[in-house]
């Protein structure tokens, strides 16, 4: 039988550098070459046992030790840190590197060169990481306009950043790289929203030069009792917009829906509900119908001023 290697507790878990634990006296290069360990990375190692290639939070740890003093864990992978976005398996992890900085190329690295002041970073789970201000600011001046405003909504919406924060934050530095879309994107922002379809459902309106509409609106009847909180909400017109996720597909929820729906309708209101299949791939049909529900409000409402008049 071959023999179990002998595994020091504080290297059990997490990735470590190698020449760290051999001068440590934990392991010995002859030790680091045999199958109990993986190389993630040059000079990174990790216990070969329970290693999950999927676990991209393992992969930001092992990314850190590589990274040189003064740089952080940015962009989306920062975003991660701060609880927003779900990065796919072999996404890579995103860095900010100070001018002068370098650092080996590597499949898993994605390295940006940007000046990075002592207090854009912070401590994020014993991870150096760009602080919750700085990476909305690099988030929201990436393009496309819609991953940008999506990131935006995302940490706002978590409360990891304020709005007027960033607001001001974009301010002092009118001259950076993609500063004219944060400024358009910082304009269309809303912490209110809860999902990133939510976020393209609204920009798609938006852009089709509907009125903006108002996110997670709550809708009472004329007793005052709740009936529900709607994704987005044109409230004098009374019509309520929303997203369809798959969990609406559930029996149960469906049974909830349509109780939901019929207490809307009762209270005066429109409902129009989109999939994200609508949204993605049928774009000018859900403006057709939005729009063509506002005139019909509109219409509504000048007959009946006329006919109080």
């Amino acid at each position: 039988m071959p023999r179990v290697p002998k595994v020091p507790p504080t290297l059990r878990f997490l990735p470590f550098r190698g020449s760290a634990a051999v001068r440590a006296g934990q392991l010995t290069h002859r030790m680091l070459d045999s199958d109990a360990w993986l190389r993630l990375l040059p000079d990174v190692y990790i216990w070969a046992t329970d290693f999950d290639a999927g676990d991209y939070r393992t992969w930001c740890e092992a990314v850190a030790l590589a990274m040189p003093p003064g740089a952080a864990i940015g962009g989306w992978s920062a975003a991660f840190l701060w609880g927003v976005g779900r990065p796919r398996r072999d996404d890579p992890v995103s860095i900010v590197l100070p001018v002068g900085r370098r650092v080996r190329p590597h499949p898993r690295i994605s390295a940006v060169h940007s000046p990075l002041a002592a207090e854009d970073v912070t401590t994020f789970g014993g991870l150096p990481v760009t602080s919750a201000v700085r990476t909305a600011f690099d988030l929201g001046r990436q393009a496309p306009r819609l991953s940008a405003l999506t990131a935006v909504d995302a940490l706002t919406h978590r409360r990891v950043v304020r709005l007027p924060e960033l607001v001001s934050y974009v301010a002092a530095r009118p001259g950076w790289p993609g500063a004219p879309l944060l400024r358009e994107v910082v304009s269309l922002a809303e912490p209110l929203t809860e999902s990133p379809m939510e976020t393209r459902l609204r920009l798609l309106l938006v852009d089709a030069g509907a009125p903006r509409p108002v996110a997670q609106h709550e809708i009472f009847d004329r007793q005052g009792r709740f009936i529900a909180r709607v994704d987005l909400a044109y409230v004098r017109l009374r019509i309520a917009i929303e997203y369809e996720g798959d969990h609406h597909r559930e029996r149960a929820q469906f049974q909830r829906d349509v109780a939901r729906l019929n207490a809307l309708r009762a209270a005066g209101w429109i409902v129009l509900r989109f999939t994200a299949d609508e949204v993605i791939r049928h774009p000018d049909r859900v403006v057709r119908l939005l729009l063509s529900a506002v005139d019909d409000r509109r219409r509504m409402n000048a007959i009946h001023v006329m006919e109080r008049a």
